[in-house]
């Protein structure tokens, strides 16, 4: 048997904050989940991507310390064009998450752009130069 990717998981040290940066990039995440210490959604092509509380990884994990200096993860959003990758990092840096990296025309033919999530995670908003 090969062992195959399942599952992408976030720790985050506010929930609700986390789930709403999220929401805002159109996963589908169930009202109320900010209730929840666990979270999962289903992702296109069967995998998953979850959320746990930082009090949750310490419950099973008692030696866990929050990671500090440079990210260990990234995530990355496709968008339909260049115009949206604009669009959607000003929608974002106007709700109050912090802009990393402005949209700018990457040298390998993306318009690409970095939003960090509220746990401090650089998120890329990207799409294909020519899709203008």
């Amino acid at each position: 048997m090969t062992p195959r990717l399942d599952a992408i998981s976030i720790i985050t040290s506010d929930l609700a904050a986390s789930l709403a940066f999220y929401r805002r990039l159109g996963l589908d995440i169930p009202d109320g989940a900010e209730s929840a210490p666990h979270v999962e959604v289903a992702l296109p092509g069967g995998q998953r991507l979850l959320w746990d509380t930082e009090e949750v990884i310490a419950s099973f994990d008692p030696g866990w310390k929050r990671p500090a200096g440079g990210e260990r993860l990234g995530l990355a959003f496709v968008c339909d064009s260049p115009r949206e990758v604009d669009a959607l990092y000003a929608e974002l840096v106007d709700a109050g998450y912090t802009g990393h990296l402005k949209p700018w025309d990457a040298v390998w033919g993306q318009r690409y752009a970095v939003v960090l999530d509220p746990d401090g995670c650089g998120v890329s908003l990207f799409a294909a130069a020519d899709a203008a």
